[in-house]
């Protein structure tokens, strides 16, 4: 249906173009048509319209493997930065597990280190207790060894009265040691006294 109406139009079209080549007179219209002349304008404008309607379809067909190019380039494009994403993300989740890694090692390390350190104090602490137990120990023995070997001897100061104040009179009167000498003669006889005694 389309054709044909296609084909009408373009005989009209011809029909039209013949008529503008005709001569009008006043009354009456001279129309020559040659048969084989109208088949081959109609021919032509057929295969016109065939050409222009193919130049459409290349055209149509060029524009959409222009867009589907146009597509699939910004797809690559778009793929790529989501790989590039894809892949700097993955970077960084490795690059954290290396570091969460690395401090899981030093933990252990500093925890390993801690418990040695702790070990060594505790046998320096227990050696410590050790010697000092036993040092005291030894002290001990070789104090109840002085003390059994030597007696003690308690003394007392004698006549510490009279020899304080001795030293008192001799302080006050500096210029008159003649005036402590009753204060002497008692401390002697105090003194000879006790050796008498002892």
């Amino acid at each position: 249906m389309q054709r044909w109406l296609i084909v009408s139009g373009i005989i009209v079209s011809v029909i039209r173009n013949m008529l503008c080549c005709v001569n009008i007179s006043f009354n009456f219209l001279l129309i020559v048509v040659n048969d084989e002349e109208l088949k081959k304008r109609i021919a032509e404008e057929l295969a016109l319209e065939r050409a222009r309607r193919d130049s459409e379809a290349q055209k149509r067909r060029l524009f959409g493997k222009l867009l589907e190019r146009e597509r699939i380039s910004s797809n690559e494009h778009l793929t790529r930065a989501i790989l590039r994403e894809r892949a700097a993300t993955e970077e960084e989740r490795q690059k954290a597990q290396r570091f969460a890694k690395q401090l899981e090692e030093k933990d252990r390390e500093l925890k390993k280190h801690d418990a040695y350190y702790k070990e060594q104090l505790a046998r320096l602490e227990e050696r410590s207790a050790q010697f000092y137990k036993v040092t005291t120990e030894q002290y001990q023995k070789a104090a109840d060894e002085v003390s059994a070997r030597f007696k003690r001897y308690e003394s007392h100061p004698i006549c510490a009265d009279l020899q304080d104040k001795i030293l008192q009179c001799y302080r006050q009167h500096a210029q008159e040691t003649l005036s402590c000498s009753a204060l002497a003669s008692q401390y002697l006889r105090c003194v000879n006294h006790a050796k008498q005694v002892s």
